[in-house]
């Protein structure tokens, strides 16, 4: 959708709400950071699991986060992104015909992922507008083959945030049908209503949970692929092993620049919290007074926007339509799906953007004249 929009109108009336990157400056103490990184020589191959001081901050950081120690030594795997630390998860934790609860609709590569590990998904549907789960329905998804289930918390892409019970749910049939839990953790930051939980705390979860998160989202460095898991040190070995053959290693000046972002003090989080805050009520304002159904997401920086209002009732119809008439990319909310019918409601926008650009795009938005039914 990024492509068609650029294609068809050009950088400078495309409005970019399809792909969930920021177009505002990175802070210029993490730019700093490696800058000098660079100039200090950081310039070679890294321990391929991870720069020691890199590791070293991530376990601090979980560690006062989780009340309890983390071991940077035995326990944290530096990787390229969140995005490879799913598939080093994946390839670690599932053999062949093991199965792996999906949630969906989900972040596109979960599902690859279990087809590439040569496991075999079984999709659990969110539903709108809570994004709720039929308890009964994940009960009867979990079977004598299950061996993994993938959470998303806070979740793309609909924003949800994943509450105490429903936790608590998933990790009683965790521990019921001896399955890991691998949580993607990369939104931990941008929460606004309720709390982040992560999986690992609760009882019972920390020897069967691997935690994925990075600093791509927190800390505005998209580009920079620099992700990690923290998982106990027998899901460890075989985490490093797979992600040495995937990858061999993250950038070594840009790990440890990430390793100094992580010591930044806490007034950095509230403010990005409350700038997150500003673009969500912009948009999610803008997108209902333009006729879309919308209710403000409790985290992550997503929108899934009903379309039905707008008498369109296919979504990629809907998201070709946005971008030939009024030049605004979202992404059709199908292409999040398994059973596609079930996105065919929803198109997604992404709002890591300046207030200036929401506004732009809102602005083109109210001038859409749709077609007659």
């Amino acid at each position: 959708m990024t492509r068609l929009n650029l294609a068809l109108n050009g950088p400078e009336r495309a409005v970019n709400f399809a792909q969930g990157f920021p177009d505002f400056d990175t802070d210029p103490r993490i730019l700093e950071a490696a800058a000098v990184a660079l100039r200090d020589g950081y310039n070679q191959y890294a321990t391929t699991w991870g720069a020691p001081q890199l590791r070293r901050a991530v376990a601090r950081k979980q560690s006062a986060a989780w009340n309890r120690d983390v071991d940077p030594e035995t326990e944290v795997t530096v990787s390229c992104g969140a995005t490879e630390a799913m598939i080093a998860a994946m390839l670690t934790a599932v053999d062949p015909g093991d199965e792996v609860i999906v949630f969906e609709p989900f972040y596109e590569n979960y599902g690859p992922d279990c087809i590439l590990s040569d496991a075999i998904p079984r999709y659990v549907a969110l539903r709108p507008p809570e994004w709720s789960f039929d308890p009964d329905e994940l009960r009867s998804a979990f079977t004598r083959k299950t061996r993994a289930i993938v959470v998303n918390t806070p979740h793309n892409p609909t924003g949800k945030v994943f509450s105490q019970s429903e936790l608590e749910l998933i990790a009683q049939l965790c521990i019921e049908h001896d399955a890991i839990a691998i949580t993607d953790e990369i939104y931990e930051h941008l929460v606004y209503r309720g709390d982040h939980v992560s999986m690992a705390t609760l009882q019972g979860m920390a020897d069967r949970t691997i935690t994925i998160s990075g600093a791509s989202k927190t800390f505005s460095v998209t580009g920079w692929r620099v992700g990690w898991l923290i998982a106990p040190p027998d899901l460890t070995g075989g985490i490093r092993k797979v992600h040495d053959f995937l990858t061999v290693g993250a950038a070594h000046p840009l790990q440890v620049a990430i390793a100094s972002a992580l010591a930044l003090p806490s007034s950095f989080y509230v403010e990005l919290v409350g700038d997150y805050r500003e673009r969500r009520d912009a948009i999610v304002t803008g997108l209902q007074e333009c006729g879309f159904e919308v209710a403000a997401p409790d985290g992550a920086y997503y929108v899934m926007a009903g379309i039905a209002g707008l008498g369109f009732d296919d979504d990629v119809a809907m998201a070709r339509h946005l971008i030939e008439k009024v030049a605004v990319a979202t992404v059709p909310a199908s292409s999040f799906y398994h059973d596609r019918r079930l996105g065919r409601g929803h198109v997604r926008f992404s709002f890591p953007k300046r207030l200036e650009t929401i506004e732009r795009g809102i602005d083109a938005l109210r001038t859409l004249k749709l077609p007659r039914r």
